[in-house]
């Protein structure tokens, strides 16, 4: 990721600048310190503001038209002002953090774009299908309900639809974030963007490939980048007065005295660098605090309001539990034996979360052969095994089942040969830390409110919220109904959303912050504007911490630096600074500015504290 940013700079235009102006600074203090001349150590300052700071000034100038912002705008008037006075080397310093500013904005804030075209690399687009004359390609998109395709060794499968024959597997991880490459044989359910094992399969289509399961959660992601709204600045929406400020100030000094050279002086000691490049600084070393904790920032601009998030929303599985469900009990009038079995048999073509654990928990036991799986949508897994029809599916398919003996947890009712055989149980328990993590939220950091969006079961949602402390839970959540909920939240306030699927991609970006715990999923971190390494929830307030601790730095900076600005920019009013010892004292300004901004990647000590703050 640095490797990119650093590409991204130095690849666009404000970064050439950036780079030019620093050279030229450069060659400037050569000739005239070590060499001694004089006139001649200016002239590549001269040449550089003319070629750079020229083609800047215009584009703040459009861009102040557009209202854009106000810090920007300063910037110019100062570049023109040092130029018409000669002081070539404070021009050419503007020109640097100028550009340097935006180049390094720039970089660090590509991040929608990559996003889509993350999905886009992934989409199917290529399909086979059997004609007389041999396997013969067609698109993706030119598949009707009904087709049958041949889906390749190794390839992407193009469509949702089920196996007509063949016995194989495919690899489903990218797509559900769960690490399992699932068996197929007749009958099994397979998802568009699943990637084929090592044998071909025939795959009948039953949905359209625009009506897949994996083009579905696309268009919702480009929904929410496309409407996801802009963030200003922190720069921008102080700059807009103080620019105001400077301007009058300078104007003042101009009437009071008839002499043009106060408005320079003012102007001149106003160059807003501790705007352009405090924010800057102390986002880098945010980036810098944060890596070192296993917290990966993508998106930048998320520190700015991390630290003041009102709303916490998470995803149940892998964030506030550990994401591994294991079989708790099972209530069978059958031998417990023979029906793990035979489940676990059938669950070895599945890829349901649970199904891992009924896997786990059949270890050690001689599982029949399984002849024939389908998954029928509303009746669940159905599969021929040992001689008779399993099947495995919820409560709400099968009517007149007994009352569960678990009021809480996740279930799975299985049939055999169409009678009642068992009811199996699973929890997936919180991690030790989430109560006391969620208690300590609204205490030290005035997090207002927390909530649970899950896809599982509401009674298990519920279960979890009530063990860890949080009032609203909801479940039985699909990407478009979590991302609703996100937007609405959003609309009211800074908000965190923490999760670690594929589905989550919508949400986290429609959320002011969205943070993808751990990095199973290449399009989930890639919608992340931060990702938690080792989903850890100490990590997260660590994250929390140190967008607090960006913020609070950077204005100490931003204002101590605006402050000691206002008094040169009076001092230069009443003729006491020139504009060449007004220039001298923002340089002094500048560097206090900076060095304050880049104590926010100088701390060691741990920052998390939840573990601290036990009622």
């Amino acid at each position: 990721m640095e490797m990119r940013t650093n590409s991204n700079f130095f690849a666009s235009r404000d970064g050439i600048i950036a780079t030019a102006t620093l050279v030229a600074i450069i060659i400037h203090l050569i000739l005239r310190y070590a060499i001694g001349l004089q006139s001649p150590a200016d002239w590549p300052l001269m040449l550089l503001t003319l070629v750079a700071g020229v083609p800047l000034t215009i584009d703040v100038i459009k861009g102040a038209i557009a209202a854009r912002g106000g810090a920007d705008l300063l910037a110019a008037v100062s570049i023109v002002s040092a130029a018409i006075l000669g002081e070539w080397l404070v021009a050419a310093i503007i020109v640097l953090m100028l550009s340097g500013g935006e180049a390094l904005e720039e970089a660090a804030s590509a991040k929608a774009s990559s996003t889509l075209k993350a999905l886009a690399q992934r989409s199917p687009s290529i399909a086979h299908k059997e004609t007389p004359e041999g396997l013969v390609d067609i698109h993706a998109n030119d598949i009707v309900v009904g087709d049958e395709i041949i889906v390749l060794a190794h390839e992407l499968c193009p469509v949702d639809g089920v196996v007509v024959s063949g016995r194989g597997s495919m690899d489903e991880s990218f797509l559900t974030g769960e690490p399992y490459v699932i068996p197929k044989s007749s009958g099994s359910a397979v998802i568009s963007g699943a990637v084929n094992g090592d044998t071909a399969l025939k795959v009948r289509a039953e949905r359209l490939a625009q009506d897949s399961r994996y083009a579905q959660i696309v268009g919702v992601l480009k929904e929410a980048e496309e409407n996801r709204p802009p963030m200003r600045r922190l720069a921008d929406r102080l700059g807009a007065w103080y620019t105001l400020v400077a301007l009058s100030l300078g104007a003042l000094g101009w009437v009071i005295s008839g002499d043009p050279s106060r408005f320079l002086a003012v102007v001149v000691v106003a160059t807003p660098c501790p705007l352009l490049i405090g924010v800057p600084v102390a986002i880098i070393g945010a980036i810098s605090l944060s890596a070192r904790r296993g917290i990966i920032i993508k998106n930048p601009a998320m520190l700015e309001d991390v630290g003041r998030t009102q709303t916490i929303i998470f995803d149940k599985t892998g964030t506030l539990t550990y994401g591994r469900p294991t079989l708790s009990a099972i209530d069978t009038p059958r031998d417990e034996k023979e029906v793990l079995a035979l489940a676990a048999a059938v669950e070895e073509y599945s890829r349901h979360p649970l199904a891992h654990a009924l896997i786990e928990a059949a270890k050690g036991l001689e599982q029949p052969t399984v002849t024939e799986v389908r998954e029928e949508p509303g009746k669940g897994l159905i599969a021929q095994a040992g001689g008779h029809e399993v099947r495995l599916t919820s409560r709400a398919a099968v009517p007149n089942l007994p009352q569960a003996k678990a009021e809480t947890g996740m279930e799975s009712i299985m049939l055999i040969d169409g009678e009642y055989a068992a009811t199996f149980t699973f929890h997936d328990e919180p991690r030790s830390q989430a109560k006391e993590f969620i208690s300590h939220l609204p205490r030290q950091h005035a997090v207002q409110r927390s909530m649970i969006l899950s896809g599982d079961r509401q009674a298990e949602v519920e279960r979890l919220a009530n063990s860890v402390g949080i009032s609203e839970a909801r479940g039985n959540m699909s990407p478009e109904e979590k991302l609703a909920i996100v937007k609405d939240c959003a609309a009211g306030g800074p908000t965190l959303f923490l999760g670690d699927g594929i589905n989550d991609a919508p949400a986290m970006t429609a959320a002011t912050a969205g943070v993808a715990f751990g990095a199973s999923s290449d399009i989930t971190m890639e919608a992340a504007d931060a990702v938690v390494l080792d989903s850890s929830l100490e990590r997260v307030d660590d994250l929390i911490h140190i967008g607090h601790r960006m913020r609070r730095i950077a204005l100490q900076s931003v204002l101590g630096g605006m402050g000691l600005s206002i008094i040169g920019m009076l001092l230069a009013v009443g003729g006491v600074l020139t504009p060449l010892l007004g220039a001298i004292a923002q340089e002094v300004i500048d560097i206090l500015a900076i060095l304050n901004a880049a104590r926010v990647g100088m701390i060691r000590k741990n920052l998390s504290d939840f573990d601290q703050d036990i009622e």
